[in-house]
């Protein structure tokens, strides 16, 4: 089988591709606010540059939040658009499971996505990576609060986050889409962000 992974939920875009266990080609660049305009040549030129025929894909494996509310939907629009075009399954991931999953560690993992104003999306996972914590839009004191009964956990977190021993969060695209590749697909157009929270226009439209 051979997988898509498309990750666009930062500024960097993390995206490969990966046949039977083995990483064919790879991409990790970051483009801040460049990103839309990046994000699919890159790809189109990791397919050409390799030699790989956009056909051949048999699954994506798709991260749609939670993260940059812009850099999200570059991804699924992507993801969406490549899958129902040419009728391959896609499913989707989040960020956090994504991160989890690209640590060495052996303690409880905690990845970590800043939100700005004392807030985190986090999430919390036991060292046989069962969830215990499902991914959310938490308050970093509330978090504090749940990590408290667990002696040994690294947090994983590429933002100025203090909550203990931190290691940065690089992709292992590879143990990614080994982890995720018999995950069950769904059809394109219920491929949706999820952001875990409202985004700003939203909160704003509430607020008035």
């Amino acid at each position: 089988m051979r997988i898509l992974y498309i990750d666009t939920s930062s500024s960097f875009l993390y995206t490969g591709i990966v046949e039977e266990s083995n990483l064919l080609c790879e991409v990790k660049k970051e483009y801040n606010h460049e990103l839309s305009k990046y994000a699919l040549p890159e790809i189109v030129e990791m397919f050409e540059s390799n030699n790989i025929d956009p056909k051949s894909i048999d699954k994506i494996i798709v991260v749609n939040g939670p993260g940059s509310f812009t850099g999200i939907r570059i991804g699924i629009t992507i993801a969406k658009t490549y899958a129902w075009s040419l009728n391959i399954p896609i499913t989707t991931i989040t960020s956090l499971e994504a991160m989890m999953l690209s640590s060495n560690s052996n303690k409880y993992y905690v990845p970590l996505i800043d939100a700005r104003r004392d807030y985190v999306f986090g999430a919390i996972y036991s060292d046989k990576k069962e969830q215990i914590l499902k991914p959310k839009h938490i308050k970093i004191e509330d978090l504090k609060q749940k990590l408290e009964d667990i002696d040994d956990y690294i947090v994983i977190t590429n933002d100025d986050i203090d909550l203990g021993e931190k290691e940065s969060y690089d992709p292992d695209i590879l143990t990614i889409v080994e982890y995720f590749k018999d995950k069950e697909s769904i059809n394109p157009h219920a491929v949706n962000p999820d952001y875990l929270k409202l985004t700003e226009a939203e909160e704003s439209k509430l607020n008035d």
